[in-house]
């Protein structure tokens, strides 16, 4: 039998006694608890979705904009709504491995990064960052990617602390189509 989604929440009968919390649920999270789409090995060729993406639809891979050395992506499990990286195409693991070229464009492309969000979010900041290598916390260690991840004035609130949870306003299909619609000509 086919289910339709509603706005209408789901009641379910079983076991328990009610209490006053309500429950979000977040299952697409185990996907990256259980280490799914992460790459099996080194090279471009292991399992790699920053390599696999750019040959996907923009909407398929979230891609939120192309240039000829980086191209803009969101991340599947934000920090915050917005969250994007900016990704050389080469299989490339640490900064100093960039050309002249992929540097510059990935320069250029968190700068229009900043832009972007600004202009459709109105972000009051960001944080702006690669992690170099499996022990400074890159969970795809293998492929260089710059997170830019936009900030507001009080986003952080008990949800993260206390519950271990980020609350995602919009769906992903949703932001990369504002944020692709909104990114700036080069």
């Amino acid at each position: 039998m086919l289910h339709h989604m509603t706005s209408e929440p789901e009641q379910q009968i079983g076991v328990g006694i009610q209490d006053a919390f309500q429950r979000l649920w977040t299952p697409h999270r185990m996907a990256y608890i259980q280490g799914e789409n992460k790459p099996t090995g080194p090279g471009a060729g292991d399992g790699c979705p920053f390599c696999s993406i750019p040959a996907q639809s923009d909407e398929d891979g979230l891609v939120i904009a192309r240039g000829e050395s980086v191209y803009a992506v969101l991340n599947l499990y934000p920090y915050n709504g917005g969250h994007l990286m900016v990704v050389p195409y080469r299989h490339v693991a640490d900064y100093t491995g960039l050309d002249a070229a992929e540097t510059a464009e990935l320069g250029e492309f968190t700068k229009r990064a900043m832009t972007c969000l600004r202009t459709a979010s109105g972000a009051h900041g960001f944080n702006i960052g690669m992690n170099q290598g499996t022990v400074a916390g890159a969970g795809i260690a293998a492929h260089l990617h710059q997170h830019v991840v936009p900030r507001w004035g009080g986003d952080t609130n008990f949800m993260p602390v206390i519950g271990h949870t980020k609350v995602l306003p919009q769906l992903l299909a949703d932001t990369r189509k504002m944020l692709a619609e909104t990114w700036p000509a080069g």
